[in-house]
């Protein structure tokens, strides 16, 4: 089982140019995505969060239940669901601003337990931002990483939802020690400040940077460095394309019994190269589509075991 910790939110997209398009409400938020992935590509998953009870939130969890995602560890509360609203580029890239006060899943409390047969959490994006949400998963994160669970980390920046950088960028460095993969984008590395290496030497095991088109790089504790390219595609928009590399890595560890440090360091370049590739090629499917869609293993064909 690999349980995905953080938000469920509702994106309103644009169609058509200008501040004043048309909007459409899509299911989204980078755990969510990343949950939906799994599920698609076939990986047993649960979610781990707190879900409003009103139309919005019976559609988030519907969709979870449809992609076979276990949402028995999902917590529910009357307040509203959050909302972000994105604005796409002229190259499909999105941005966001959102609409989190009061909002259910800011109010999430740390569970006792996980459920039985969890192998890795994966945690990201505004659940490790807002609070006092933000308290209760990283308390997960380090219990889950103290009992010897492995642990994911996209920080997934959303730089107008933090008051304070430095202090962010501080909290960062105080999860790595819990952290056994660090996904981020090159974007995010900048933001954050300091390198693949330094972050290493603070805990996790391997760490992958994604450049969009360009690729991804693995950099893994033991000095291994592996690249593999971008797919070139027609991009209709880049909205989940982040949180499909997170689900394709651990769907792709979990298959190579490779949930552990000691797992991830064991790769090797070839095996390396063939993770990075199903996590190029699982994007670049996202990519082609409006909206979060991460594509199902049959999509993948045998690059998907």
């Amino acid at each position: 089982m690999i349980v995905v910790a953080g938000e469920a939110l509702i994106d309103l997209v644009p169609r058509g140019a200008g501040a004043l398009a048309a909007l459409t409400p899509a299911l989204g938020g980078g755990p969510f995505n990343t949950a939906v992935a799994l599920g698609r590509l076939g990986s047993p998953t649960a979610f781990c969060s707190r879900v409003s009870r009103d139309a919005f939130g019976e559609a988030l969890l519907d969709r979870l239940r449809e992609t076979g995602v276990d949402v028995s560890s999902v917590q529910r509360g009357d307040e509203p669901t959050t909302l972000a609203v994105a604005t796409v580029d002229a190259g499909g890239s999105a941005a966001y601003s959102f609409y989190v006060e009061g909002t259910a899943d800011r109010l999430f409390a740390a569970p006792g337990t996980l459920p039985p047969g969890t192998r890795a959490v994966s945690f990201g994006t505004c659940s490790l931002v807002l609070e006092p949400g933000a308290s209760a998963y990283e308390e997960l994160m380090r219990t889950a990483s103290a009992r010897g669970v492995f642990t994911a980390l996209d920080p997934n920046i959303r730089a107008g939802l933090i008051p304070d950088a430095d202090a962010y960028r501080a909290r960062f460095r105080g999860w790595l020690p819990s952290v056994s993969l660090l996904k981020l984008s090159e974007e995010d590395a900048r933001w954050l400040g300091g390198s693949p290496r330094e972050w290493l030497a603070a805990g996790p095991a391997a760490v992958v940077v994604t450049r969009g088109g360009d690729g991804l790089t693995a950099y893994t504790r033991d000095g291994g460095e592996y690249t593999v390219p971008g797919e070139r595609i027609e991009v209709a928009d880049t909205i989940g394309a982040g949180d499909t590399v997170n689900a394709a890595l651990l769907h792709g560890l979990a298959a190579r019994d490779a949930l552990s440090a000691e797992g991830v360091c064991a790769l090797g370049p070839e095996g390396w190269r063939r993770l990075l590739g199903l996590a190029a090629r699982a994007a670049a499917i996202t990519c082609s589509r409006a909206g979060a869609e991460p594509p199902y293993a049959h999509e993948l064909g045998a690059e998907s075991a």
